[in-house]
Protein backbone atom coordinates (compact mmCIF):
# COMPACT_ATOMS: atom_id res chain seq x y z
CA UNK A 1 0.00 0.00 0.00
CA UNK A 2 1.44 3.37 -0.97
CA UNK A 3 1.50 6.31 1.39
CA UNK A 4 0.27 9.62 -0.03
CA UNK A 5 2.95 12.27 -0.27
CA UNK A 6 0.56 14.95 1.02
CA UNK A 7 -2.37 14.73 3.43
CA UNK A 8 -5.21 17.22 3.94
CA UNK A 9 -5.50 18.20 7.59
CA UNK A 10 -8.29 20.24 9.21
CA UNK A 11 -6.74 22.55 11.84
CA UNK A 12 -8.93 24.32 14.41
CA UNK A 13 -6.73 25.61 17.25
CA UNK A 14 -3.25 26.85 18.05
CA UNK A 15 -1.85 25.73 14.68
CA UNK A 16 -4.04 28.16 12.69
CA UNK A 17 -2.54 31.16 10.92
CA UNK A 18 -1.58 33.83 13.44
CA UNK A 19 -1.90 31.44 16.40
CA UNK A 20 0.80 30.47 18.88
CA UNK A 21 1.96 27.22 17.21
CA UNK A 22 1.48 28.08 13.53
CA UNK A 23 5.24 27.83 12.95
CA UNK A 24 4.76 24.05 12.61
CA UNK A 25 2.63 24.62 9.48
CA UNK A 26 4.26 27.75 8.09
CA UNK A 27 6.07 25.91 5.28
CA UNK A 28 3.00 23.92 4.23
CA UNK A 29 0.16 24.72 1.78
CA UNK A 30 -2.90 26.61 3.06
CA UNK A 31 -5.95 25.33 1.16
CA UNK A 32 -8.67 27.52 2.69
CA UNK A 33 -11.02 28.02 5.57
CA UNK A 34 -13.53 25.29 6.37
CA UNK A 35 -16.10 24.17 8.91
CA UNK A 36 -17.05 20.68 10.04
CA UNK A 37 -20.60 19.50 9.64
CA UNK A 38 -22.76 19.68 12.77
CA UNK A 39 -21.99 17.08 15.42
CA UNK A 40 -18.55 18.28 16.55
CA UNK A 41 -17.64 20.68 19.36
CA UNK A 42 -14.56 22.38 20.76
CA UNK A 43 -13.79 22.43 24.47
CA UNK A 44 -11.26 24.60 26.28
CA UNK A 45 -8.70 22.07 27.52
CA UNK A 46 -6.01 24.47 28.72
CA UNK A 47 -4.48 27.15 26.50
CA UNK A 48 -5.61 25.01 23.55
CA UNK A 49 -8.88 23.45 22.38
CA UNK A 50 -9.97 19.85 22.08
CA UNK A 51 -12.35 18.66 19.36
CA UNK A 52 -14.83 15.90 20.19
CA UNK A 53 -17.86 14.34 18.55
CA UNK A 54 -21.06 15.81 20.03
CA UNK A 55 -24.42 14.78 18.55
CA UNK A 56 -26.13 17.77 20.22
CA UNK A 57 -23.97 20.30 18.33
CA UNK A 58 -25.77 22.20 15.56
CA UNK A 59 -22.93 24.45 14.30
CA UNK A 60 -19.77 22.45 13.75
CA UNK A 61 -16.23 23.73 14.25
CA UNK A 62 -14.49 26.48 12.25
CA UNK A 63 -10.94 25.96 11.07
CA UNK A 64 -8.46 25.81 8.24
CA UNK A 65 -7.60 23.19 5.69
CA UNK A 66 -3.89 22.49 5.07
CA UNK A 67 -2.05 20.19 2.68
CA UNK A 68 0.94 18.82 4.57
CA UNK A 69 3.85 16.59 3.62
CA UNK A 70 4.69 13.34 5.41
CA UNK A 71 7.50 14.74 7.61
CA UNK A 72 5.23 17.58 8.78
CA UNK A 73 2.38 15.16 9.46
CA UNK A 74 4.72 13.07 11.64
CA UNK A 75 5.77 16.25 13.46
CA UNK A 76 2.10 17.23 13.99
CA UNK A 77 1.28 13.75 15.34
CA UNK A 78 4.07 14.13 17.90
CA UNK A 79 3.03 17.71 18.75
CA UNK A 80 -0.61 16.65 19.25
CA UNK A 81 0.41 13.86 21.64
CA UNK A 82 -0.64 10.83 19.60
CA UNK A 83 1.94 8.58 21.33
CA UNK A 84 0.48 9.65 24.72
CA UNK A 85 -3.10 9.19 23.46
CA UNK A 86 -3.92 12.85 24.11
CA UNK A 87 -5.33 13.15 20.57
CA UNK A 88 -6.01 10.72 17.74
CA UNK A 89 -5.98 11.55 14.05
CA UNK A 90 -9.02 10.55 12.01
CA UNK A 91 -11.16 11.82 9.13
CA UNK A 92 -13.76 14.52 9.70
CA UNK A 93 -16.63 15.54 7.38
CA UNK A 94 -16.72 19.16 6.27
CA UNK A 95 -19.62 21.41 5.36
CA UNK A 96 -20.01 22.90 1.86
CA UNK A 97 -18.19 24.17 -0.09
CA UNK A 98 -15.41 21.86 1.25
CA UNK A 99 -17.69 18.81 1.56
CA UNK A 100 -15.99 17.01 -1.35
CA UNK A 101 -12.66 16.67 0.46
CA UNK A 102 -11.94 14.12 3.17
CA UNK A 103 -9.40 15.66 5.56
CA UNK A 104 -8.02 14.27 8.76
CA UNK A 105 -8.09 16.14 12.05
CA UNK A 106 -7.08 15.66 15.67
CA UNK A 107 -9.74 14.43 18.09
CA UNK A 108 -9.26 15.00 21.82
CA UNK A 109 -9.11 11.67 23.68
CA UNK A 110 -9.29 12.66 27.35
CA UNK A 111 -12.34 13.53 29.42
CA UNK A 112 -14.18 16.78 28.74
CA UNK A 113 -15.88 16.69 32.13
CA UNK A 114 -15.58 20.13 33.70
CA UNK A 115 -14.28 21.68 30.46
CA UNK A 116 -15.97 24.71 28.93
CA UNK A 117 -17.57 24.16 25.51
CA UNK A 118 -17.07 26.74 22.77
CA UNK A 119 -20.62 27.03 21.50
CA UNK A 120 -19.68 28.98 18.35
CA UNK A 121 -17.06 26.39 17.38
CA UNK A 122 -14.37 29.05 17.03
CA UNK A 123 -10.84 29.23 18.50
CA UNK A 124 -9.34 31.44 19.81
CA UNK A 125 -11.96 32.43 22.32
CA UNK A 126 -13.09 35.95 21.49
CA UNK A 127 -12.41 38.27 24.43
CA UNK A 128 -14.87 41.03 25.21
Amino acid sequence: MSTPTRVLVFIYGTLKRGATNHRLLASQEFVGTARTVAGFRLYVVADYPGLVKDPTDQRGVAGELWSVDAPTLAQLDEFEGLPQKLYRRDTVPLAPPMDQVNPETYFYMRTIRGRRPLIDGQWPVQRE
